[in-house]
């Protein structure tokens, strides 16, 4: 697993796909902060992180997509799935391999985005006036997601050859499991009686929760299911090769 890892991130670093991905993520986050009219605390007038971290949600939709599609899909195209294969590492080694270097290149994306909270801390009036509690578990509730996402992204790849139909399956994926749930909720025939468990089936919910500062092991267990169940779906996939 180590050393698919490590063959990942040597990749991510030796291309342009890695700083394209974390470069599009902070132009479009800070954007949200700062310049986009109506959203940007500039406008609104209280040193808060909330537009960042209503919206990095948004972008995740689109940039986990475009770093996962290449995990499964190339190998195959490229006739190297099966080199791969024949590795000393089982089908789960690859899989969690391909999944902990994503991870981190998204994690590692998120580290720059700290100087908005050092900015923001110092425009508070008076200086520092802002919940750091809820910042922390925001960025948290960030992390979590992005695992989410990157299982959910690398399940798609391993279902195709083709990067671009990887991407969008992703794409639909990941806004099915995040914002579908919630929209469902509010449908006039749940009102009442099962609106609250559908919401709860969604990320968004588990997200704002976390994001509040409050760390609920309910939401905890919920992010690391969804891990678990996507890596699980994605090894079954790749063994669809030995059937």
């Amino acid at each position: 697993m180590w050393g698919i890892l490590s063959k990942e991130v040597n990749l991510f670093l030796s291309s342009y796909i890695g700083y394209i991905a974390m470069g599009v993520f902070l132009l479009f986050t800070g954007a949200w902060i700062w310049i986009f009219p109506g959203i940007g605390i500039l406008d609104g007038g209280f040193a808060t992180m909330r537009p960042f971290f209503d919206n990095a949600p948004i972008v995740f939709l689109f940039l986990i997509p475009a770093i996962t599609m290449r995990a499964f899909a190339e190998e195959k195209q490229a006739g190297t799935i099966e080199l791969l294969a024949t590795k000393p590492v089982s089908d789960l080694g690859i899989v969690l391999g391909k999944f902990f270097a994503c991870w981190l290149l998204v994690v590692v994306a998120l580290v720059p985005t700290l100087i908005y909270v050092f900015s923001v801390y110092q425009l508070g009036y008076p200086v520092g006036n802002i919940d750091l509690g809820a910042v922390a578990g925001s960025y948290l509730g960030l992390i979590f997601l992005g695992g989410a996402f990157v299982a959910i992204g690398l399940f798609s790849s391993s279902l195709t050859n083709n990067q671009i139909i990887a991407f969008i399956l992703a794409m639909l994926l990941c806004f099915i499991v995040f914002l579908a749930f919630d929209m469902l909720s509010g449908l006039p025939i749940l009102s009442g009686r099962g609106d609250s468990f559908v919401q709860n089936l969604g990320i968004l919910h588990h997200y704002e929760s976390i994001s509040r500062g409050l760390l609920d092991t309910r939401d905890v267990i919920y992010f690391i299911s969804v891990v678990v169940f996507f890596i699980l779906l994605t090894k079954t996939s790749l063994e669809r090769r030995k059937w």
